[in-house]
């Protein structure tokens, strides 16, 4: 049985993995422009496929036959070839926000939510939160209800991203400020990379609920293995497969004074995950061609900072990879959302009786102890979990990976 996921530009996508984890059919991707597309959906020998950007209302003329769903939303994310060789188009978005906002435990019924934007995503936010009884409101740029005129919507209880704002390699954007809306509840944006988004990481300041599109993705997948096996798959996959995605996606981020052994546990971390490990000082050294010890020295550490914030920029997009970080980020407050966008942090404490001071300029000028008064409180309040390093490194390591589950 061969499936598949039709687009235009596929790049990196996480759909082979989702639908291996699934069931045990052929999934591939197929990259396909405008003008190859009829050949490919009228003659190929695939089963089943998942449609993503810009063909979702491109197949539609191609369907013999289309669900409820599908008419009712305008757009079609998956095919199925009968034994006739016509294709059957079916919508599982509907069902993938749906089990979003069922996991969010959010309630709407009867409760304004904003879904901002005015694309196909939008239509199936709208449609779920319609059907659960909401009061819900489009926002566009240039719509009746607009970017400009938020304020009439203070009373908002849910905001629903559905545009690709803040989404890999836009990281940072938000498209709006969640500072106007004093009754909200909850934020759900689609995009899943970053893990947080800017308007996630906004709710995640003030305490707001909130959850990214990871496991709306899961969930469309699994109903669409559903059409293209012709027999139900058990729920609870849902979110096994969406923590172990989460799980590999993330970053784990390793933060403490100089000389707490991060670098050591990223090496072993290494070896027993097979992740990319990427040490912040040999980073800045490939980018700039001056060690960070070097760059403190000639040009003060403030010139150093601003270097290094624009390393972690980069670095924090980056997702699985294991990131020793250098001792002194925390001190940058910016540095907190380049870090967490995609990462859990984890903060090495180590006794400062075994703490070197070779090559680190700080360590030496300020000295350890007045260095550690200053840090600790920032380690903390960028810390997720707080790993003791005062023993062998492969028991900090292995205590990282028993928290993500690994």
């Amino acid at each position: 049985m061969k499936c598949g996921l039709l687009g235009g530009k596929l790049g990196h996508s996480y759909s082979p993995q989702i639908h291996g984890m699934l069931a045990d059919y052929e999934y591939l991707l197929y990259e396909k422009t405008q003008e190859e597309l009829s050949e490919f959906l009228l003659h190929s020998d695939v089963c089943g496929l998942n449609v993503t950007i810009p063909y979702k209302k491109t197949v539609i003329p191609f369907c013999a036959e289309l669900s409820p769903r599908a008419q009712r939303l305008g757009a079609v994310n998956t095919l199925v070839r009968r034994p006739d060789g016509t294709l059957v188009g079916h919508n599982t978005d509907y069902f993938g926000f749906e089990t979003l906002l069922h996991h969010s435990g959010l309630s709407v019924s009867g409760k304004k939510a904003l879904v901002l934007g005015s694309g196909g995503a939008s239509a199936t936010a709208v449609a779920v939160l319609q059907d659960q009884g909401a009061d819900t409101i489009v926002i566009s740029r240039s719509g009746e209800n607009n970017y400009q005129n938020l304020g009439r919507h203070r009373d908002a209880a849910l905001i629903v991203n559905a545009t690709p704002v803040g989404m890999y390699p836009g990281n940072g954007a938000a498209p709006l400020s969640l500072d106007g809306f004093p009754q909200l509840e909850g934020v759900l944006d689609m995009v899943y990379n970053p893990a947080r988004t800017s308007l996630l990481l906004q709710a995640e300041e003030r305490g707001i609920p909130a959850a990214n599109g990871l496991l709306m993705l899961v969930a469309q997948a699994k109903e669409s293995a559903e059409w293209f096996l012709g027999k139900p798959i058990s729920q609870d996959v849902i979110p096994k497969i969406t923590r172990k995605l989460r799980s590999q996606m993330e970053n784990i981020i390793l933060i403490g004074m100089p000389g707490s052994g991060k670098t050591t546990v990223s090496s072993i971390l290494l070896q027993k995950t097979g992740r990319k490990t990427v040490d912040s000082d040999e980073e800045f050294l490939a980018r700039f061609g001056r060690t960070p010890a070097q760059t403190i020295t000639e040009d003060g550490e403030a010139a150093f900072r601003r270097l290094e914030s624009q390393m972690l920029a980069e670095l924090g997009k980056l997702s699985g990879i294991v990131l020793a970080t250098g001792g002194g980020c925390v001190t940058v407050p910016e540095n907190y959302p380049l870090l967490h966008q995609n990462g859990t942090l984890f903060y090495l404490q180590r006794s400062l009786d075994l703490l070197p001071l070779d090559g680190r300029p700080i360590s030496r000028s300020t000295g350890v102890e007045a260095l550690f008064q200053k840090r600790d409180p920032l380690y903390r309040q960028f810390a997720d979990h707080l790993i003791d390093n005062n023993g062998l490194p492969e028991a900090a390591a292995d205590q990282i990976m028993s928290i993500l589950g690994e």
